[in-house]
């Protein structure tokens, strides 16, 4: 199967830097549905114009409908997939299973891709997304390349092989909508992770070399483009809706030029000046990611959260109106720089020599001056973040040409006959214009000449077959005038060209009878908690200990809460599961009792519609759901087996990355800092600390403060909830029961 380059536009210009340097599709987004709210985006018309440039230069192009989506919003995201689907996107890119299961009903001819907001990342989930029709599936960027090729499925696959890198995974973090209300699920994450932390130890400060403790370097596997290529991977996914039109364009091309290198049994690697070029434009320091097994400070970087470019020199000298540098590389008026260890950059708007004269610009190994505009006050690196001449040379990229066939017959006394073929549509024209020549005629080379003049247009002429009579004249201006139709007809047929669009009724939901008896629910971590949980009668107790949970399995209402990651599967029969991820849905709906935690995201009633059709008893609905919201699904689903977490301390992320073991342990293996009994903390800018539990290989990042709901419990009761669910964290015996017994005496 023939290899996909996939790559991002934020805009138009960006779309045409991507087509024109090499992709073979691209995503973008609109105006709303789209994960990346803050990039520019399509609005309707522009949407239009980019599926038909895309078809136009047989690109594919994606559109991103990867939010979760409110049962208000149903209709209107409906008929915005609708308007997608009737003007001819390639596929649409989604993350709401609810929404997902309700398209392959309305619009069953429209491909869908699993967003990798899914957070798919075994193959139980995969055999979920089979069973729902989807074509493509995007894998978590934690996977390796091992763990993907373990992957068996009819479904296209697709990785991530450039850009930034999320902390956590995607599709799991609610760290800025906790902290900011800005959701990430909703396209609106303010970037949390790239802001500065302190990691605590039993409330005291470690010192680390940096203070962005979250923020990974950006994704870069140009060195492992042959393993990529001869992997299951279809479709190859370069990150970047927000990133300069330039940026993307360069990227694309070198990508394309290693696939391309390696299609031709060449060389496949950059050189070190290709390497800088990509450096200069955004690098956070590159990674070669999960895919290849890095960790630690081979994933992150802790000193910067920003571009830092590529170092071009040092500070020699500084004065509070100048800075001397010693330059290693080139650098010119009107480039960027930052000082990375004072954190500062500027413009060059002025640059001397050591005489204080003005100079445009300056070779390696010289020593010029700048005015110290950022106050910097220490000799420290100097590193080039703009580079004026190669962005210049970026923005002049060749335009994409598509080979076409022209054929021509010319005989006397029949019409003119013109065909334009571009190998797999084609256009003809016959023409009543051919006359007896009475002095010179229109010869066979003058008729292909005026037929090549293809100009601006999308085509260049690759062949011809000539049929031309000799003694015959045609009027240079009725060719002109067929050349031009021919190339506006195949324009059309390129930009407009569709699958079948088939639209069916919106089925409707059936209502459930209303539950009238309150429910209580809560999560544990230890055998105290859940002794003092079962003296106040709590009606079901999620624990997560599963030596625990067999301790007590004979009592019909606790349950065990399966990991929101999974890479294997347990042999549970007859268990009853509290899951967090949509393999252990998949793998345990048969045999198993289930419910589901808020990690789903659940928004919507077509969603719970689902979920109840796989047998799940219980859905704790997303945090991230207003009442509003919530009075919504109850009124079309009724409120049967509907919870809601009122109280309990929110894991703001998870992770495969360990603070514990880069920071603390040095990256060293084997390492046991989560074991060792001490309470670590990462503290933020305002300080307010949030605690780290490290688990089964993963990270878990709770917020600072609990969530608390007390203030809308009769709001909830009054929608029609009745079942109040309780995380539980550090909180003692007798905290826990006052805690149960203040909400108890609100609800009951």
């Amino acid at each position: 199967m023939k290899k996909e380059l996939l790559a991002p536009a934020g805009d138009f210009e960006t779309l045409k830097q991507a087509i024109h340097n090499g992709c073979d599709a691209v995503y973008l987004g609109g105006k709303k549905f789209g994960a990346r709210k803050f990039a520019s985006n399509f609005d309707d018309e522009e949407m239009i114009k980019a599926i038909k440039y895309c078809h136009l230069y047989g690109v594919k192009i994606y559109v991103t409908v990867n939010t979760v989506i409110f049962d208000s919003e149903v209709d209107e995201c409906l008929d915005y997939l609708t308007f997608l689907h009737q003007n001819g996107v390639d596929a649409v890119i989604m993350q709401d299973l609810g929404m997902i299961t309700l398209v392959r009903q309305v619009l069953p001819n429209l491909d869908i891709h699993v967003s990798i907001q899914a957070h798919t990342h075994n193959l139980e989930q995969i055999h979920l997304l089979e069973s729902l029709g989807v074509t493509r599936v995007v894998v978590a960027r934690e996977m390796s390349l091992e763990e993907i090729q373990k992957l068996d499925t009819k479904l296209e696959i697709e990785a991530f092989i450039h850009g930034a890198l999320c902390v956590c995974y995607s599709g799991q973090c609610l760290f800025s909508s906790l902290l900011l209300n800005r959701s990430g699920n909703r396209g609106e994450c303010a970037g949390i992770c790239r802001l500065p932390f302190t990691l605590l130890e039993d409330g005291k400060e470690i010192k680390t070399e940096g203070k962005y403790l979250l923020s990974p370097k950006e994704l870069n596997t140009t060195n492992h483009i042959k393993e990529l290529l001869e992997s299951n991977i279809t479709s190859f996914k370069i990150e970047g809706r927000m990133k300069s039109p330039t940026t993307i364009g360069y990227i694309t091309r070198l990508y394309r030029m290693l696939i391309d290198h390696y299609e031709k049994n060449e060389e496949v690697v950059l050189t070190k000046e290709e390497q800088e070029k990509l450096m200069v434009l955004f690098h956070r320091g590159f990674t070669d990611g999960y895919l290849f097994h890095s960790s630690g400070k081979q994933m992150m970087n802790i000193l910067s959260p920003n571009h830092i470019g590529i170092e071009i020199g040092k500070v020699i000298q500084v004065t509070p109106k100048r800075i001397r540098i010693q330059l290693e590389k080139e650098l010119n008026q009107g480039d960027g720089i930052r000082f990375l260890e004072e954190e500062q950059g500027m413009n060059v708007n002025f640059l001397y020599d050591l005489k204080g004269n003005l100079i445009s610009g300056a070779k390696p190994k010289e020593i010029i001056e700048m005015d110290n505009k950022v106050g910097i006050t220490t000799c420290c690196t100097v590193r080039k973040t703009v580079d004026t001449k190669f962005l210049k040379e970026l923005e002049n990229y060749p335009k994409k040409k598509i080979p076409v066939t022209i054929s021509i017959t010319a005989k006397l006394g029949k019409p003119l006959w013109i065909e334009l073929s571009d190998f797999n549509h084609k256009v003809s024209i016959s023409e009543d214009c051919i006359q007896k020549a009475t002095g010179n005629g229109t010869n066979k080379e003058r008729i292909l000449e005026q037929l090549s003049k293809l100009g601006d247009s999308a085509f260049f002429l690759q062949d011809s077959n000539l049929e031309i009579d000799t003694s015959i004249f045609i009027p240079i201006s009725t060719l002109n005038q067929v050349r031009r139709k021919l190339v506006e007809e195949l324009t059309s047929v390129r930009e407009n060209e569709k699958k079948e669009v088939i639209i069916k009724e919106k089925p409707s939901i059936l209502k459930q009878e209303d539950h009238s008896k309150i429910i209580i629910t809560a999560l544990v971590r230890n055998e105290n908690q859940l002794k003092a949980c079962l003296e106040e009668n709590v009606d079901m107790i999620y624990v997560t200990d599963e030596s625990l949970y067999e301790k007590y399995s004979a009592d019909p209402n606790i349950y065990l809460r399966m990991n929101r990651v999974m890479n294997s599967f347990p042999n549970h029969k007859k268990a009853k599961l509290l899951i967090g991820e949509t393999g252990s849905l998949w793998k345990y709906h048969h045999s198993c009792s289930l419910v589901t935690d808020y990690y789903l995201n659940v928004t919507n009633s077509y969603l719970v519609s689902y979920l109840k059709k796989l047998g799940v008893s219980n859905i704790t609905l997303s945090i991230e759901n207003s009442i509003e919201t919530i009075a919504k699904i109850v009124s079309t689903m009724g409120n049967q087996g509907l919870e809601v977490l009122v109280y309990g301390k929110v894991e703001a992320m998870i992770m495969k990355y360990c603070p514990l073991k880069m920071l603390v342990n040095q990256d060293k293996s084997p390492c046991k800092v989560c074991q060792n009994g001490k309470k670590y903390e990462l503290k933020d800018r305002n300080g307010e600390k949030y605690p780290v539990v490290q688990e089964k290989e993963l990270t878990h990042l709770f917020y600072y403060h609990n969530r608390e709901l007390e203030n809308e419990l009769l709001k909830l009761k009054k929608v029609g909830i009745m079942r109040y669910r309780f995380d539980f964290f550090d909180e003692n015996c007798s905290q826990i029961k006052a805690i149960l017994k203040k909400y108890k005496t609100m609800l009951l």
